[in-house]
């Protein structure tokens, strides 16, 4: 796959890569999408991380810009640390409330300080009060230094005097989880501060643990303690980075669907864009608006329709301009054709900016004649002006051929102005034209006048109002059509100053319109060209007041709405087509859609259930729970982490109690079945296929994944809940001691790290990404409520014991009599103890609570979060598809309008006008067919609605020829054109073959191969000839077709890149076109040469005999009267049309 560079490096092996190809479908040759591949190396900084999952996107500054992205994600979740802090401080501030005296007024007074300042970090960073650099840089860092200070100082001042090794160790577990799952930091940072709170909180606690007991210090006892708490912060940190890890690949791949997505978008954007400029230089803007809503029209709707559709307006008060090149048999014959067909170019590019600057709507160039209207679609009142401006713009631009060549070329420019029928005819090879009597005129004007001057009709001077100079044109006397007419002529006699003056004043300096508003309020005709120079500058003199009316039409196109809107983009759409070339651009507008979108969602109507957070579209609540979560194997081997760290801990704790190693053994064991079953899906090659099955089944059932996760769970607090009730045997009551039965250290001497290990299993819970926040809070409420009811009930007694042989070893003061009289219970010996502190089943169990609760809200957090991404990934798909769609459109128009193998080269990338397609073909088939007996049916009589009725009936006749070309024999006939009635098409022209059954090769071929193209034209002919006799036979008409061949070398080639026109030039066209204007009606016309190659395919002639032609002399001709038996095609098919006669002899 080729790489776009800088993109990936090739020192790197990266084992995981998010490839991906920005390639369409109907595109498989094009070439045209920008294909790219973004490595994620396993080379991360972070060396805490096993070299698989340390990630890092290549380039360093898609790195970057995910970190930006990352840690923005991850700002929010902020906030959610925030509250965790101050929820841990309402618990202290009730734990210290509750037994209040003398020695609680400095906890209470710390933690309320504390909440204080929480409170205001919430607010501060909710509102974005703060700098953005110190929310990011600073703000994580003060939020984990004021957590380590609060627990601390509940630490010091809360337990001062009766420190135990298991003081403050579930907060700090707690906490240390919770760093991972919410600072807005890297991987490495937050491993650094949780060690460190760590270390700091071990050596502090072993230390005043060790100073307070120096008379009766059991070692052993504290270092199992010590090493206890030790694995309980490790499980927390690896988890925490397992989280973290988890995380991370969840944003990477949103940020990677969110970049490919928009690079996708942008190229289907850029293509759209190509189709719609290049559909838009061929067709004016309501027409095509008309065929793109006929084209998503249902198939019902189409076969309701009586006739073809046809696109078709009356346009009245328009100027209708001609213009030839004198002396352009001269300038053939000095240039080649390929020099021939760039200066074409280069002289008609510069009319098509003549054009936009004076308004006007080209219509076609046919072969060295061009011809143009003003006032078309959008009325303008100054039309004649600007085409007289038009013209004399022409003759001047043609003195650059003229100084240039050497050849005395010119220009003869003919103005006519009235009433036009303007649309296309046909279902193929769409071009706008126009129709009328005033069309012919101003035809015949063109051929009436005389080089270097501007021929106008009397109804053109009529609308001029006296602004220029003229002079009898006397055009009767060189046309006879003007004569029979009787048509008065004038030329136009200006300087070059008053041409100046008269633009100035006539509306191409933004004057006002007929209605009076300023040019710029009212889209016209030159929005529907591209005016720009071929480098991308602006035009000189007359034409930049226009541009940001043209773009500003294009912009408020309703027809090809501009998805980069949504992301409101739009002021990015001249970096867009770079992008593709600069990375860094690319990157610049990902990050802005990303902050687009993020802002886009805080203002967004709620669209889920409040307390639920389902969504309230059931369709789209259940897309979303269908969505497989592939992270769902790593949460149940977080699972098998914790239970492992659970036994570790118990046996340091009772290392004498058996049940902990049967516990640990059997819940190992069906952790390691839930785990396997959930990894199947990841990696479906190394496990069973039924396995794998089962195992994409739970992913994409939501009850079957709920039911998975409640089973970890389960396993889980169960082991919890066996051990408890087993370290039970040992108590043997009150009066019976423990101390005997049970060796030193064991379970019931450390009853707070079963709470600990419980604490374990929330976080096991908060892992399970794969279940709602419902699913886990039922959960978290089964391990609690677990635990509370142990802590209340069975443990009840070991808890009372733990507390009163705690203080009582320290000889810690009574205090606070009244206030502990509630919370108290009868002590081993039967009397009051009353204790500093709330009893340790009432703390225990808070804390649980306490730590639910935090969980909780996280869940609700990570839900949220996870919605949001669906939601963003649902708009992103929606968005591609309306573009596609919108694209697939435009091309299907495209296509219709150029030949496809043109349209490819033209919207394969931006062209300058001197980027030119061309190509030579040495044996061509050429076929015009006109229908001379049109002229006389066609009326602009009101009974024919001006006309439109009479052209209604070519478009049938024209579409039922193009139907033909649907045939599967006649693939390799492509239609050129329509000139009027006359239908113009060739055969050998698409490339790659040019022989019906024969591909193109480097192998000789014989006659009869290379020239089975020219026989299938023929075909096609006959074929004309026969669909034309139904038409007539229908409808009670007598057309007659005229048809001329020829065969030959042609040059074909596109004029004008930014208003592509294909055609095709040389002699073989030109006698073409001779043998069709000199033939007979009903006949088809062909020379000599023609007549010996299709005589070997079976078809029948009849000599005409020798006839003079143009430029060519005396030719001998034929007329094509059948085909006398069917064609053998090279696979052993035969195709019969209606014209052949088969011989069954």
């Amino acid at each position: 796959m080729p790489r776009t560079q800088g993109f990936s490096d090739p020192e790197y092996s990266a084992e995981y890569s998010a490839e991906y190809s920005v390639s369409l479908p109907s595109d498989p040759d094009r070439g045209v999408g920008r294909t790219h591949e973004i490595s994620v190396r396993n080379s991360g900084s972070c060396l805490c991380l096993p070299r698989f999952m340390r990630l890092t996107f290549v380039p360093e500054s898609l790195e970057n810009l995910y970190q930006t992205y990352f840690k923005r994600q991850r700002h929010e979740t902020l906030l959610v640390l925030v509250v965790f802090a101050a929820l841990f401080d309402c618990y202290v501030v009730v734990m210290c409330a509750v037994v209040f005296s003398s020695d609680k007024l400095a906890p209470l007074l710390v933690a309320g300080i504390g909440l204080v300042l929480d409170i205001i970090l919430f607010v501060l960073c909710k509102k974005g009060l703060l700098p953005d650099r110190v929310s990011r840089k600073v703000i994580p860092y003060l939020l984990w230094l004021l957590i380590t200070a609060q627990i601390f100082s509940y630490l010091g001042l809360n337990f001062s005097r009766a420190h135990a090794a298991s003081d403050t160790v579930g907060w700090q577990a707690f906490f240390i989880f919770s760093f991972f799952i919410t600072l807005p930091l890297s991987l490495s940072p937050i491993v650094i501060i949780s060690v460190i709170s760590c270390v700091v909180h071990t050596l502090v606690l072993g230390v005043t643990v060790a100073q307070q007991q120096q008379d009766e210090l059991h070692g052993m006892q504290l270092l199992r303690e010590i090493l206890a708490n030790v694995f309980l912060y490790l499980c927390a940190i690896v988890v925490g980075v397992m989280s973290y890890y988890m995380a991370d690949r969840k944003h990477r791949k949103a940020f990677l669907e969110a970049r490919q997505s928009l690079e996708v978008k942008m190229n289907l954007e850029e293509q759209s864009q190509q189709q719609e400029n290049l559909m838009l230089s061929i067709l004016p803007k309501h027409v095509a608006d008309e065929m793109l809503k006929d084209m998503k029209k249902d198939e019902s709707q189409k076969d309701q329709q009586q006739f073809n559709t046809m696109y078709m307006y009356r346009h009245e008060n328009v100027s209708i301009l001609f213009a030839d090149i004198v002396g352009f048999t001269q300038l053939s014959s000095a240039c080649s054709a390929q020099e021939l067909v760039k200066l074409l170019n280069e002289l008609f590019a510069r009319f098509d900016k003549l054009a936009a600057k004076y308004h006007q709507l080209r219509i076609k160039i046919l072969g060295d004649c061009y011809y143009c209207i003003c006032g078309l679609p959008d009325y303008r009142e100054d039309h004649a002006v600007c085409s007289i401006l038009m013209g004399l713009a022409m003759v001047e631009a043609i003195s650059y051929v003229r100084e240039k060549t050497k050849t005395g070329v010119d220009m003869r420019v003919g103005v006519h102005t009235g009433t036009v029928l303007g649309g296309v005819l046909g279902q193929k090879r769409w071009q706008y034209d126009v129709w009328s009597t005033d069309v012919t005129v101003a035809n015949k004007m063109e051929a009436g006048g005389i080089p270097g001057r501007v021929h106008i009709s009397q109804s053109t001077m009529d609308c001029l109002k006296g602004e220029f100079d003229v002079e009898p044109g006397d055009g009767g006397s060189r046309c006879d059509y003007l004569d029979e007419k009787g048509i008065e002529t004038y030329l136009i006699i200006a300087s070059k100053p008053e041409v100046k003056k008269t633009a100035a004043q006539n509306g191409l300096n933004g004057s006002a319109l007929p209605n009076g508003a300023p040019a710029s309020s009212k889209p016209s005709s030159p929005a529907l060209i591209e005016t720009k120079e071929p480098n991308g500058s602006s035009p000189a003199s007359g034409s930049t007041s226009d541009e940001p009316e043209e773009q500003e039409a294009q912009a408020d196109n309703p027809s090809f709405p501009n998805p980069r809107r949504r992301l409101r983009l739009q002021d990015l759409a001249d970096r867009v087509v770079d992008a593709s070339e600069d990375e860094h651009e690319l990157n610049q507008l990902l990050n802005e859609a990303l902050l687009e979108r993020e802002s886009a969602q805080v203002v967004k109507k709620r669209n889920t259930f409040l307390l639920t957070m389902r969504f309230m579209d059931p369709e789209m609540e259940t897309r979303y729970s269908v969505e497989k979560e592939k992270q769902s194997g790593a949460a149940f081997s977080c699972s098998c982490v914790v239970l492992l760290c659970t036994a570790l801990v118990e046996i340091l704790i009772d290392p004498w109690l058996m049940t902990n190693y049967v516990t640990f053994v059997v819940g190992e064991i069906l952790l390691l079945i839930l785990t396997i079953c959930s990894l199947a899906a990841i990696f479906p090659r190394a496990f069973p296929k039924k396995l794998v099955a089962f195992s994409t089944w739970i992913d994409r059932t939501r009850w079957a994944r709920n039911t998975w996760a409640m089973l970890a769970v389960f396993i889980l607090v169960m082991a919890n809940v066996v051990d408890m009730l087993s370290c039970l045997q040992f108590y043997m009551g009150p009066y019976n001691g423990t101390a005997a039965v049970v060796p030193e250290g064991g379970c019931l001497e450390n009853p707070k790290y079963y709470n600990y290990v419980a604490v374990l299993s929330l976080i096991a819970t908060i892992m399970l990404v794969q279940v709602s926040h419902m699913v886990k809070l039922t959960l978290m409420l089964l391990v609690t409520g677990a635990v509370a009811a142990i802590n209340l009930y069975a443990w009840c007694p070991v808890f009372d014991e733990y507390d009163h042989k705690r203080f009582q070893e320290h000889d810690f003061p009574m205090v606070a009599l009244e206030k502990m009289q509630a919370l108290s219970t009868p002590g081993l010996n039967g009397t009051d103890s009353r204790l500093p502190l709330v009893p340790s089943k009432y703390s225990m169990t808070a804390m649980m609570v306490v730590m639910m609760l935090s969980f909780y809200y996280f869940s609700r957090h990570v839900e949220k979060l996870a919605r949001t991404l669906f939601l963003w990934k649902i708009e992103v798909h929606d968005q591609k598809e309306r573009v596609y769609e919108m694209r697939r459109w435009n091309e299907a128009l495209v296509t219709n309008m150029l030949p496809e193998h043109v349209a490819r080269h033209f919207l394969g990338s931006k062209k300058r006008d001197e980027e030119l397609y061309s190509q030579s073909y040495d044996e061509i088939g050429v076929m015009f067919a006109s229908l001379p007996n049109f002229a006389d049916f066609y009326t602009e009589e009101s009974i024919n609605n001006g006309g439109i009725e009479c052209l209604r009936f070519l478009n049938e006749i024209i579409s039922d020829f193009d139907s033909l070309l649907d045939n599967p024999k006649f693939r390799v006939i492509t239609k050129i054109k329509t000139i009027g009635s006359t239908y113009m098409a060739a055969s050998g022209v698409t490339p790659d073959v040019n022989t019906n059954g024969f591909t193109s090769s480097s192998k000789e071929k014989s006659d009869k191969e290379r020239w089975q193209h020219l026989a299938d034209l023929a075909d096609f002919a006959l074929a004309m000839k026969d669909t034309l006799t139904n038409i007539n036979n229908q409808s009670f008409n007598n057309f007659m077709l005229r048809i001329g061949m020829n065969k030959g070398g042609v040059l074909a080639g596109v004029i004008g890149a930014r208003k592509p026109h294909y055609d095709i030039w040389g002699n073989t066209v030109n006698v073409a076109s001779r043998m069709e204007s000199t033939g007979v009606m009903g006949n088809i016309q062909v020379v000599e040469e023609t007549q010996v190659i299709l005589r070997e395919y079976g078809f029948r002639f009849v000599r005409r005999g020798p006839i003079f032609v143009k430029g060519k002399g005396e030719l001998l001709t034929f007329f094509l009267k059948g085909r006398d038996r069917p064609v053998a095609f090279p696979n052993g098919s035969s195709v019969t049309l209606p014209h052949q006669v088969v011989d069954n002899s």
